[in-house]
Order: structure tokens, then C-alpha cells, then sequence
């Protein structure tokens, strides 16, 4: 199962960008799924340093498996998890 959370609505939105973030990571470990795309844009690469930071979190880390950067499309990030 794969889920994906795109940010392009909430970007501006620090504390919704969190939440987003939180709640995504929970949904994956609650269905089992094994892949989540996070769809930060291509932009200034802002947003997608800010979704690299969250998952670096110790807290968090523990959470998933790896994370891999789309070298295909810089504007997406996939998060592993094993089950």
C-alpha cells in the first residue's frame, strides 16, 4: 500500500506542515502501508528541507525504514517503512 500527502496547499503553513507531516507518518504505521510519497514541490527546495528535517527527528526516525529522494523528479520524497 503506498499513501502520498502533497504540501502544495499548505506550504506557507508552518504548523499545518508539521501536523501533515505527523499525521501521514501515523496513517502508514495504522494501515501497514509501505510507502508514502511526500509531495513537497520543486520551488526553492525550501519545503523540501523542512520535510527532510521532520524526518531526521529522532522521534521520528525510529518510525521508518529510509528515506530516498526522487532522482527523477527533485520535487518528491519517498518514505520506506517495513512491517
Amino acid at each position: 500500500m503506498k499513501l502520498k500527502l502533497d504540501l502544495h496547499d499548505i506550504y506557507n503553513r508552518n504548523q499545518d506542515i508539521d501536523r501533515a507531516l505527523r499525521g501521514i507518518i501515523d496513517e502508514a504505521i495504522r494501515k501497514k502501508a509501505e510507502l508514502v510519497e511526500i509531495i513537497p514541490g520543486k520551488g526553492s527546495g525550501q519545503l523540501k528541507k523542512r520535510v527532510l528535517r521532520f524526518l531526521d527527528q529522532k522521534d521520528i526516525k525510529a518510525l521508518y525504514h529510509r528515506v530516498e529522494k526522487d532522482s527523477k523528479n527533485f520535487g518528491r520524497v519517498f518514505v520506506h517503512f517495513r512491517f
